[in-house]
């Protein structure tokens, strides 16, 4: 019984000292399983670091090389109308002008045409006044009949002496002396004859002719004036004459569009005081050579006046038509690069700048023409840097501006 009281005493011990061991072994488990759950956040800890730290270098890394990139604006051209014509200044002349000067020495007589008055080929405009050159042509037409009488005299005793030669009544020197003598004076008038002649063209310019079909321009003489001969005299030309029924259009037209500048194109006029008229014209040469100085062509134009509305020393502007049709586009003055190799535009093509030559048209102030280098698709940089070079990054900003 003592026995059997003795095991069942040690039972329950052996029970809790079961449970002890396993409480003890559990724990050790739960501390385990927490020393890992730690060790794993603290492992999550350091990755999440670590990533956050390696985002923020590539994402200093972009903004500094964002950075180095240079933001540009742009902007596209705008397609301008096909230019078919270019308007061009010119100066109106007349087809043939020319001033009249006095041949003779006098006083002005009378003049029949004031200025603006049309006159023919041939129509007396004035006379002059010369009795000195009157006085000679009738000392000269004096000599002529007594060179005249003389010679008369001279062929009847050449011929006297002849027909006594025949009978052997005179010497064959006498015969000689009277035909020698009718010689001289055979000379003698041929020389006045001569003079005479020269007196009588020299009177005739006591009147004074119109030499061709025109308007009388200037007239700077008067009745009673004193009168010199010739261009180089101390007077002037009495009379400027200008043939207006054809009139001459000078123009300098540019280097550009010189080709097509050719004879025979027309060339439609237009002025101020005629306003929507255009007076037809025909391009009838050029100077087949470019000014170095302003580099132009300088062209003529002939233009039909034959109702005389137009007036030689007008200014006028010409519409010369284009040889081809040139589609050219419009750009701010301020995306032009002006280099030392030439005008340059830049443009964005794939990221980068392109530095793109080009050739510019007319200038119209705070926009230029541009003929050939670029199109209306192009992206062009407005305010282009003067570092700026072929090849280089670009950012084009936010809407483009």
């Amino acid at each position: 019984m003592k026995t059997l009281n003795h095991m069942e005493d040690q039972q329950p011990a052996r029970q809790v000292e079961r449970r002890s061991k396993r409480m003890s072994t559990g724990f050790r488990i739960a501390l385990f399983l927490l020393l890992l759950a730690g060790a794993a956040v603290l492992a999550y800890g350091i990755y999440v670091g670590l990533r956050s730290r390696v985002r923020a270098d590539s994402a200093l890394k972009q903004e500094t090389l964002e950075a180095a990139v240079a933001t540009v604006s742009i902007t596209h051209p705008k397609p301008q109308a096909l230019a078919e014509e270019v308007v061009l200044p010119g100066n109106v002349q007349a087809f043939v002008a020319t001033p009249i000067y006095a041949r003779i020495n006098g006083y002005l007589k009378k003049w029949y045409f004031d200025i603006g008055s049309r006159v023919k080929a041939g129509q007396l405009l004035a006379e002059i006044e010369a009795p000195e050159v009157d006085r000679q042509l009738d000392q000269a037409r004096a000599d002529l009949n007594t060179a005249k009488a003389n010679l008369q005299l001279a062929q009847t005793t050449a011929a006297r002496y002849e027909t006594l030669f025949k009978t052997e009544s005179v010497s064959r020197q006498d015969l000689e002396d009277k035909t020698g003598d009718l010689a001289a004076k055979k000379a003698i008038v041929d020389s006045s004859t001569s003079n005479v002649r020269r007196l009588e063209e020299t009177q005739g310019f006591e009147k004074v002719y119109a030499p061709f079909d025109g308007v009388i321009t200037a007239r700077n003489t008067d009745i009673g004036a004193l009168i010199n001969a010739g261009a180089s005299a101390a007077g002037r030309e009495l009379f400027d004459i200008a043939s207006t029924s054809v009139l001459r259009v000078y123009v300098n037209v540019p280097q550009t569009y010189a080709r097509s500048a050719t004879p025979g194109n027309p060339a439609d006029l237009t002025l101020a005081e005629f306003p929507g008229r255009h007076f037809t014209g025909k391009i009838v040469r050029t100077a087949e050579a470019i000014d170095p100085t302003s580099r132009t062509l300088l062209t003529e134009v002939d233009v039909d006046n034959p109702n005389g509305e137009l007036l030689p020393g007008a200014f006028v502007s010409m519409h010369l038509k284009l040889a081809s049709k040139i589609a050219p586009v419009v750009l701010p003055v301020n995306a032009l690069l002006f280099r030392a190799e030439g005008l340059r535009v830049g443009v964005v093509r794939d990221g980068k700048a392109v530095l793109v030559p080009i050739v510019m048209g007319r200038d119209f102030g705070n926009q230029v023409e541009v003929v050939s280098g670029i199109t209306a698709q192009d992206a062009v940089i407005l305010n282009p840097s003067d570092s700026l070079t072929s090849g280089m990054q670009v950012r084009v900003a936010e809407g483009g501006k």
